[in-house]
């Protein structure tokens, strides 16, 4: 391997390193917002479980 394809590959493996670190996020989490408590609050002692 030459210098010139070796330098090369290196610059582009950085390039593409940057790239991925200053991208916009991946993430496409829906949208949902805080959910409602829906059931039943518990009555009795915490201590009997």
């Amino acid at each position: 391997m030459s210098v010139s394809k070796l330098l090369a590959t290196i610059t582009q493996f950085l390039t593409e390193a940057a790239m991925e670190i200053f991208a916009p996020d991946h993430d496409s989490y829906p949208n949902i917002g805080v959910q409602p408590f829906t059931g039943e609050p518990y009555k009795g002692n915490a201590d009997n479980w």
